[in-house]
């Protein structure tokens, strides 16, 4: 193999991160999407200082913190609008070293799009891994149109990674956390409100205001696996939250049946042997699918790109560079997908004791001052990428 070939499969943010990061390393990179198109599921996503200095090394940390919305003060409310928590824009910035970022999907995956070469993205593609590869042959995948033999493959398929069953098939896969979440963007409130998110018995909420106008709502609660709401999923919305503060019932008034997405959760919480086997490696929700609570989901599948295209110089053996990268992201990411396992327990208590004492505890944090709520997010968002910036591909 003289040319130094890598496959992607998958073309949601990890993976055409990934594309870019080793295409400004050298390699000549293909991303095959099972979709026809790459309009993303989802609605919005906060990128942290963590992801956004990591999109520095390829070019593009500066057009996202373009789209920065959040100024001012925000925090976390009860459900009858008291504030449990305030929180500072510049002080969070001022800690971590830069602004969290809200945004569409869309925007995020149209800009990563536009740094790759239209040839590069193939959708319609649907791929299986048949061979993960070893140092002595390369990896392939097969696809309807043909086979693509490939010095690295990256599996960046999602939390139902194909990719990742067939290197670790004993592995028992995602696991359902017992919460549902419900996610759409809708037209801002004619009155101004404070970013904020609300604990509530058993459930939350999260309005957070968009560059554009708009708001990203999002909400969680307990539910069994696979259900759904006979009157539609704006009317269960309306149920659990419509008596809330506002301004969420304005916000559920602007919010249309067909844009209100509804997921089950699930998380990887037993963590994988290794996030690589063969010349085929793991990112994103495919590696180490967390809850969403630390809002860290795609800013890990962000880290895991940069650090992978780092690590894989096209004059390094890939079974070293490989095996540094399982190193230097496996720890990182298990101890994250426990740590949002531990919130998302802690942000859906219902027993009202216990609820009492979670918000008594939030509250007397917030008056010794924002840095010890701040603090939560140490050795999270503060992190920082290996390598400098890459010249230009």
């Amino acid at each position: 193999m003289e040319q130094h070939r890598a496959v992607v499969v998958g073309a949601g943010i990890g993976g055409l991160t990934a594309a870019v990061a080793l295409r400004a390393r050298g390699w000549d990179v293909t991303v095959l999407e099972r979709a026809a198109g790459l309009a993303p599921v989802g609605a919005g996503i906060a990128l942290a200082p963590n992801a956004l200095r990591a999109l520095d090394v390829i070019g593009l940390g500066d057009p996202v913190r373009a789209h920065a919305a959040w100024q001012g003060d925000g925090g976390m409310r009860r459900p009858d609008g008291r504030w449990l928590a305030r929180t500072d824009a510049e002080a969070a910035a001022a800690r971590f070293g830069g602004p969290l970022v809200l945004l569409h999907r869309a925007t995020l995956v149209d800009l990563l799009r536009s740094a790759l070469p239209a040839a590069a993205v193939r959708t319609g593609a649907a791929a299986v891994l048949t061979d993960p590869g070893d140092p002595r042959r390369p990896a392939r995948v097969t696809t309807p149109g043909g086979v693509h033999e490939a010095e690295l493959v990256v599996g960046a398929d999602g939390i139902r990674s194909a990719v990742r069953a067939a290197l670790f098939p004993a592995h028992p896969g995602p696991r359902y956390t017992g919460y549902t979440t419900w996610r759409t963007v809708v037209p801002a409130p004619a009155e101004p409100f404070a970013p904020h998110e609300t604990w509530g018995p058993g459930r939350l909420w999260g309005s957070q205001p968009l560059k554009d106008g708009r708001v990203y709502t999002y909400a969680m609660a307990a539910a069994p696996e696979g259900a759904r709401a006979p009157g539609g999923e704006r009317a269960e919305l309306l149920r659990l939250f419509g008596a809330w503060h506002h301004p969420v019932p304005a916000l559920l008034a602007a919010a249309e049946e067909p844009g209100v997405l509804r997921h089950d959760v699930h998380h990887l919480i037993d963590p994988l042997p290794a996030f690589h086997h063969g010349r085929t490696a793991l990112l994103g929700d495919a590696a180490h699918a967390m809850q969403p609570t630390l809002g860290q989901g795609g800013n890990q599948a962000i880290e895991d790109a940069v650090v992978l295209a780092h690590h894989a110089d096209p004059g390094r053996p890939l079974p070293d560079a490989l095996a540094a990268y399982t190193a230097d992201r496996l720890p990182r990411t298990a101890a994250l997908v426990r740590k949002a396992a531990r919130t998302g327990r802690l942000a859906t208590l219902s027993a009202r004791p216990a609820v009492s004492l979670r918000n008594a505890a939030v509250t007397a944090a917030s008056r010794l001052g924002p840095g010890l709520l701040l603090r939560g997010f140490d050795g999270v968002v503060d992190w920082r990428p290996p390598t400098g910036p890459y010249r230009p591909a």
